[in-house]
């Protein structure tokens, strides 16, 4: 092309490119997509399952009241027959044991003694479980300590004892009302073995002197 053509396109199509190339039209904004519903969470709070607490079953049951001890008034003739049984204790210490540790211990036991004779006896309250044991007022004795059990008659009155499984421990000895007697003997049976039992000659020398 020569220099004159030039300068005639240039007049002839002032700031028009020399071509146009089409160019496609890109649209900016997103496609809209799905998007999965969000599930709300409830603000509720779940119910909370309580557990149930196991109930202690005590079993069956057996309630009476009845004396500790039973009680014997004690004439004069009684104390007088005591003293001499002291002071011959005391005698004998003096001029044969000649120890007077014996003595004082003698006294001691001589005013215990006494004034046990003279309190009244208390009246208890007694419950038999058949699932826990013996119950004296709040305390229990478990049946888990005893091995076996007897029944005792002194003349009108009716106690049970229950024999403790350790060699030296005391038994435990209860008096309850003859209508209740059924009904005891039939619990301890389930959970002790029932043995004869008769009074030594300790508990018979107890009970003559009304102590």
């Amino acid at each position: 092309m020569s220099d004159d053509q030039k300068e005639n396109y240039w007049e002839q199509n002032p700031g028009e490119p020399a071509e146009q190339v089409p160019t496609a039209e890109v649209s900016e904004e997103p496609e809209p997509t799905e998007e999965a519903p969000v599930e709300q969470e409830s603000t509720d709070p779940e119910p909370v399952e309580e557990e149930e607490e196991p109930e202690d079953d005590p079993g069956s049951l057996v309630h009476w009241t009845a004396s500790e001890y039973i009680h014997i008034e004690k004439n004069g003739l009684w104390y007088i027959l005591f003293a001499l049984v002291v002071l011959g204790l005391i005698t004998l210490d003096v001029f044969v044991l000649k120890s007077y540790t014996f003595s004082a211990l003698v006294i001691v036991m001589a005013v215990a003694l006494i004034i046990y004779t003279r309190r009244p006896p208390r009246t208890m309250q007694y419950t038999l479980s058949e699932n826990h044991g013996l119950y004296i007022g709040e305390r229990l004795y478990s049946f888990e300590d005893f091995k076996a059990f007897g029944l005792l008659k002194d003349g009108e009155h009716h106690s049970i004892m229950l024999i403790p499984t350790k060699r030296f421990a005391p038994g435990v000895s209860v008096y309850f009302p003859e209508e209740s007697g059924e009904e005891i003997v039939d619990i301890l049976g389930v959970r002790l073995p029932m043995r004869p039992l008769k009074l030594d000659f300790l508990d018979t020398v107890i009970r003559r002197l009304r102590l």
